[in-house]
């Protein structure tokens, strides 16, 4: 049996989660989730700015921090921190926690050769919208491949304490040291979809320990000390979830069937590099306090084509508010929305989209209470949206000036104009898995 835990559900987790994770109780391996779709562009365009960076920051002082308990109780550390620059944020691991042993998996990373996957003829049309890629490829901010499991297994067995990678899955993270310390191979699909619902149960950390949970969240105990979930698995591919003693936090069938549905497509083929998983299969068991075992789960192959992540710029943003009091506040609301809409329209500016908010306006608590037509207070927030940035911020300085030209009894402009934003929007595809190819080295300072 070999204990895995994961202390990071994303980038900005609770930051103690990991050092907790390895100071109170047994576990061999850490698992460190940091990637969400929009972040790769983030980390992108910071590595755009600066070479040296375009990973997760957080990492490194950690593992600086944990580093002890590494060293002397074996844990390992498996992260997809190096974002878009794994070496970089191995090299950094290195600079802090000198001694330790780092291995970086590459090959995920395909924004430098989308011209030469278009010139084969892949068109990477997007899944949802079935669009050619070409129709944005000048947008593109960054494209990556979801790699699977078996590279960050490789990276293990070169004796390496710490594995950093860019984009794996989720799954892969926790089902990688299945892999390599149980030895089970591509085609054992049982045994590697078990892994894989292992991994989507922990990989949004304490969100199947209690955290963000519906069932009797009132009396989920010791919030403000959760534990975070461990996976205590098997060679055979069952396993428990569980936490560590004495930590806040619940764990039962309930909560774990929470997280089950989280970001789920087709149950009965969840896909992914290694496999393909039947949720319908899954049985739950209450095995004890905070403890559910998890048996029964069958598998299939490898899809042919694994699935690329793209970030591109759609555009800008900008959202501003102002708040209106009694009397007539929802009136003076309304006219406020008027007049910047007139406003705009008198200089000519148009954008994809103009939507406005009023909050306040049920005055009484609970889903059935009626619109309260003079509320106490309102808030009235306007957002557009347009190709052109130059009319977006033309638009944040039309909203403050109600201050003093507009419907009496206006606050809450105290920041000022609004920031225009960058809109990044989100492109999945699939390419045939052969076109990439992971590497694993081993990083020196």
């Amino acid at each position: 049996m070999i204990r895995i835990a994961n202390g990071q559900g994303f980038w900005g987790d609770w930051l103690e989660a990991p050092v907790r994770l390895v100071e109170r109780g047994p576990i061999d391996y850490l698992a460190l989730d940091y990637l969400a779709e929009i972040t790769m562009s983030i980390l992108q365009k910071q590595r755009q700015a600066d070479p040296r960076l375009g990973y997760a920051r957080d990492f490194p002082p950690l593992v600086a921090r944990i580093a002890p308990h590494i060293r002397e109780r074996g844990v390992k550390v498996i992260a997809n921190a190096g974002g878009v620059n794994p070496i970089a944020c191995a090299q950094e691991v290195i600079r802090l926690a000198p001694g330790l042993k780092v291995a970086v998996v590459l090959g995920d990373d395909v924004f430098p050769r989308l011209d030469e996957f278009l010139a084969k003829g892949y068109e990477m049309r997007d899944m949802d919208t079935n669009e050619p890629l070409s129709q944005i490829r000048q947008q593109i901010l960054s494209a990556n491949a979801y790699i699977g499991a078996f590279p960050l297994a490789e990276a293990l067995a070169t004796g390496a304490d710490v594995v950093v990678a860019g984009r794996s899955t989720d799954t892969a993270l926790t089902l990688a040291p299945m892999v390599h310390r149980f030895g089970w191979k591509p085609d054992e699909y049982d045994k590697l979809a078990a892994g894989t619902i292992a991994g989507h149960i922990i990989e949004c950390g304490a969100q199947c320990t209690g955290g963000n949970c519906q069932v009797d969240w009132q009396t989920i105990p010791g919030m403000a000390d959760i534990g975070y979930p461990i996976v205590e698995a098997e060679p055979d591919g069952s396993f428990v979830v569980t936490k560590h003693h004495q930590t806040g936090g619940r764990i039962n069938t309930h909560v774990v069937k929470e997280q089950l549905l989280y970001e789920l497509g087709d149950p009965k083929n969840y896909i992914t590099p290694d496999c393909t998983a039947d949720f319908t299969t899954i049985r739950l068991e209450d095995a004890g306090p905070d403890r559910v075992r998890v048996s029964g789960i069958r598998g299939g192959p490898r899809p042919p084509s694994l699935k690329l992540s793209i970030s591109y710029t759609a555009g800008w943003k900008a959202t501003g508010m102002l708040v209106y009091s009694w009397p007539q506040a929802l009136a003076k609301a309304r006219a406020a929305d008027r007049i910047v809409r007139e406003r705009l329209q008198q200089l000519g500016l148009s954008f994809e989209e103009i939507y406005t908010e009023y909050f306040g306006v049920n005055a009484c608590l609970g889903s059935a209470a009626p619109p309260n037509p003079d509320p106490p207070e309102v808030q009235v927030r306007i957002a557009v949206r347009g190709p052109e940035r130059k009319a977006v911020d033309r638009f944040t300085r039309e909203l403050i000036p109600l201050v003093l030209n507009g419907p009496p009894g206006a606050t809450g402009f105290g920041e000022g104009r609004p920031p225009v934003r960058e809109i990044v929007a989100y492109w999945s595809a699939l390419l045939p898995r052969e076109e990439i190819a992971t590497e694993v080295h081993l990083v020196t300072q």
